[in-house]
């Protein structure tokens, strides 16, 4: 018989296929969106960059793929990360906790690619935003199993969810899609 997962778990797994991932391009920031990227850049230790816009694919796709982005927002991710898995092991057991975490992964990179695919026409471009949504249901999951809902991966999980990606940090500014 399967473990039951949280209540907030369910709600996110049955959110993930009617997403509509990537959707705001060329929007402006809604507050929302605006206060999510804020606590997302401040978590990471980029507090007050500004934000600023990616209007199209091929302006998303420059930003992403500029060799001078800035490593000091990823290194920090990376230590959320290992910070938060040895805690959502702790309180889960690593095999739960690695279970769920395959659970969110998998259903997010399904939804997100069929969505990138659609509105994305070149393929590399289109799995490396499918691969951005899952990390960050991944994250946005591990942070909740870690007992800390309103970490920097939830705000950067909400990005997603409404619609864009933190593309990252670049020439001191912070690129949201």
């Amino acid at each position: 018989m399967p473990r039951k997962r949280s209540g907030a778990l369910d709600q996110l797994l049955a959110t993930i296929p009617d997403v509509k991932w990537f959707a705001a391009l060329g929007r402006p920031l809604s507050p929302a969106h605006r206060r999510d990227a804020e606590a997302w850049l401040k978590g990471i230790g980029y507090a007050g960059y500004p934000l600023s816009p990616a209007k199209t694919w091929r302006a998303a796709r420059r930003i992403a793929s500029n060799p001078d982005w800035e490593r000091g927002w990823w290194q920090a991710e990376e230590k959320l990360r290992l910070s938060l898995l040895r805690r959502a092991e702790k309180r889960n057991g690593r095999k739960r906790a690695m279970e769920l975490l395959t659970e969110v992964a998998l259903g997010a990179h399904d939804a997100a690619l069929t969505a990138a695919r659609k509105k994305i026409p070149d393929a590399s471009f289109s799995a490396a935003a499918a691969g951005a949504a899952t990390q960050a249901c991944y994250q946005g999951t591990l942070a909740f199993l870690a007992g800390e809902p309103d970490h920097a991966f939830s705000a950067k999980l909400g990005l997603f969810l409404g619609g864009r990606w933190p593309l990252g940090i670049l020439g001191g500014k912070a690129y949201i899609f």
